[in-house]
């Protein structure tokens, strides 16, 4: 059967019917997911999860036990396919390059299941470099077009709870924010990196 849209003859399209998973085609979706995207344990839990609510258990009417997701979890886990503080480490450095703050950053890695022992100590330096990237990236204070700060009260509020919203911290928001020019901005930023080293 062919139906006529936009002058084009097409065939009507039908709703696949997709066969409910067994463990092998679990699994196999599983590694396809794990080789594709970076994730954690939880993660894949979730995902599995949903595969199974999508698609339904083979031999589920007939009363046959539903898979033990948390096994193919920890086997993966086991086999490094999956490693939450590596990827902590990866996310962290991600959103830290593009300007976001800590607080964004733990946000990120609560929404992705990560614990608290799999996240890494971010230096102060880090910090600072990721608010001098945003300040950069979104013209706030004297990287503005006239270099120096915004005269008005209500622009400088503006740009500061920007920067709060990308989860800096009030102090260093308020600091890149009021320098009198970018290279005092620079140097206070350089001089926290020197400190960690």
């Amino acid at each position: 059967m062919t139906e006529r849209t936009g002058g084009y003859p097409r065939k009507a399209r039908t709703a696949r019917v997709r066969k409910p998973l067994n463990s092998a085609s679990l699994e196999e979706m599983a590694l396809a997911y794990v080789a594709r995207f970076a994730t954690t344990a939880r993660g894949l839990q979730r995902y599995c999860q949903r595969k199974l609510r999508e698609r339904g258990w083979e031999g589920q009417e007939d009363g046959a036990p539903l898979p033990d997701i948390d096994a193919i979890v920890a086997r993966f886990v086991g086999m490094a396919y999956v490693d939450d503080g590596e990827y902590a480490r990866t996310r962290t450095g991600s959103l830290l390059r593009r300007g976001y703050g800590i607080r964004r950053v733990a946000q990120a890695l609560d929404a992705a299941g990560v614990d608290a022992e799999d996240r890494v100590a971010v230096r102060e330096g880090a910090l600072r470099e990721a608010a001098l990237r945003l300040a950069e990236r979104r013209r706030f204070g004297p990287f503005g077009a006239d270099g120096a700060p915004p005269a008005d009260r209500s622009v400088r509020d503006k740009q500061v709870a920007a920067m709060l919203r990308a989860g800096h911290a009030l102090d260093t928001a308020r600091r890149l924010i009021e320098a009198a020019n970018a290279e005092e901005a620079r140097e206070w930023v350089a001089a926290a990196s020197e400190e960690d080293d």
